[in-house]
């Protein structure tokens, strides 16, 4: 006779599979509950084979599929039943209000609960009253917890110093609150920190869509902040200029406008819920895609997002954006892209929020397929007309590697030290590049 049945607070697997991970979360989003893995669903006992296979993907369920880390909410185990193996994931409720599958976000379909002897997805309403009360009247960023450490913060000094901030140095982590209450650093330094275990991708592609093959580029793994400022040299790089000198003054038609696109990438950052995942710059060979996390910030309606009432998820990341000069003002970038591009460009869903910048059709028309289609960096630094062959050179190897030293900048380009002294001082009078901070710790900044 079977000892084991599904009910509320137990779920029965033959083997482990990818539904485990909804299971887990809706105990968590509920009362608790066990799973076992190794009884059929009628409750006959088949074992496992692979103990150690399945306890180790249990584990990797728990550390990279889940959003908050239910680290001591989720204890495996292994039981002999009928002299077979069986893991057994105990799942106690949540400490937190609401947990989801981090691939899906705070959405329905990421928000499951556990009813009856079923998962069932979460309704919007519950999901806005939970989350709502994950972090209420606080930032999360300065709640969760940083994966990476020791950290500095020597590229953000830099950056301020810059600005005319003077930095005390005894005050400088509780100025910006960088830390949580029990002293261990938070998300909002660690993204800040030189270094990092943050992604931040770029992928390009050579077609309309995503089988076409791409170029990946991670701007991650450092400081937002100069993170921020190469995926924006990227995007200046990609901007083709088409030039009009039939007419005078000259007339210069990019292929999208470079103010919009930084707006939207500005966006992406400040407002992306971290704790779900990174977000996504996707360029396409007909415009370029960012994705941030978390859908429209909470408080505001969509009619209200698109008029451009701001409520920052993250209010100290934008703050120190405001600060570097990133951001001029607070509710800009959204009616500016909505003026320039139309409402239509934004794709606004519970979890998610896709902003869809097309490229200018005449442009793409004066340029020839074979530069479009390329999936190498910087397609629009090749059709530069007013640049040499070493200057347009030097300039994406700076886009990717903006703290390049003259001695390895000359070995990427293939020239002499004292050629790249003489490039580099070309681009800064042309006013195509900048130095930001010393020739010691500083990096270049593409301005055109």
């Amino acid at each position: 006779m079977n000892r084991y049945y599904e009910s509320e607070s137990v779920e029965l697997k033959a083997g482990y599979t990818d539904t485990v991970v909804r299971e887990i979360v809706s105990f968590l989003n509920t009362e608790g509950g066990v799973i076992y893995i190794g009884i059929e669903d009628d409750g006959t006992v088949i074992g496992i084979e692979n103990v150690e296979g399945v306890l180790r993907q249990v584990s990797d369920c728990i550390t990279d599929q889940i959003e908050p880390k239910p680290i001591g909410e989720v204890i495996s185990a292994v039981i002999l039943e009928d002299n077979l193996p069986i893991v057994v994931v105990n799942v106690k409720k949540g400490i937190k209000p609401i947990y989801c599958i981090k691939k899906y976000g705070f959405s329905s379909k990421g928000c499951p609960v556990r009813i009856g002897n079923t998962c069932k997805e979460m309704s919007p309403e519950e999901i806005q009253y939970r989350y709502k009360s994950l972090f209420v009247d606080q930032d999360y960023m300065l709640l969760a917890s940083a994966k990476y450490a020791p950290l500095s913060f020597e590229m953000m000094k830099i950056l301020l110093t810059g600005r005319g901030y003077h930095i005390n140095e005894s005050s400088f982590e509780s100025s910006f609150k960088l830390r949580r209450n029990d002293g261990t650093y938070n998300l909002l330094a660690e993204v800040l920190a030189d270094k990092n275990m943050v992604p931040l991708i770029f992928v390009k592609f050579s077609g309309p869509d995503k089988t076409s093959i791409s170029h990946r580029s991670d701007y991650g793994g450092q400081s937002i902040l100069l993170g921020y400022q190469k995926m924006k040299d990227r995007l200046i790089a990609e901007n083709i200029c088409k030039t009009d000198t039939s007419v005078r003054p000259r007339i210069d038609e990019y292929l999208y406008d470079i103010d919009c696109v930084n707006e939207a990438l500005v966006n992406m950052l400040v407002h992306n819920d971290w704790t779900v995942t990174e977000p996504l710059v996707s360029f396409y060979s007909d415009r370029v895609v960012f994705t941030s996390h978390g859908g429209i910030p909470q408080g505001i309606t969509e009619e209200e997002f698109y008029n451009g009432v701001s409520q920052p998820r993250n209010a100290l990341l934008m703050r120190i954006f405001l600060n570097m000069g990133i951001v001029e003002h607070t509710g800009h970038g959204v009616p500016m892209i909505v003026k320039r591009y139309g409402r239509e460009v934004f794709d606004i869903h519970k979890g998610y929020i896709d902003v869809t910048i097309p490229f200018n059709k005449n442009v793409l028309a004066s340029v020839p397929n074979s530069v479009i289609n390329e999936s190498a960096v910087g397609y629009g630094v090749k059709v530069y007309k007013d640049l040499t062959d070493t200057e347009k050179e030097a300039i994406l190897v700076l886009v990717e590697k903006p703290d390049i030293t003259y001695d390895k900048l000359a070995l990427e380009i293939n020239v002499s030290r004292r050629t790249v002294a003489r490039t580099i001082a070309s681009l800064t009078e042309k006013k195509y590049i900048e130095r930001v901070g010393n020739n010691k710790v500083g990096f270049w900044k593409v301005i055109r």
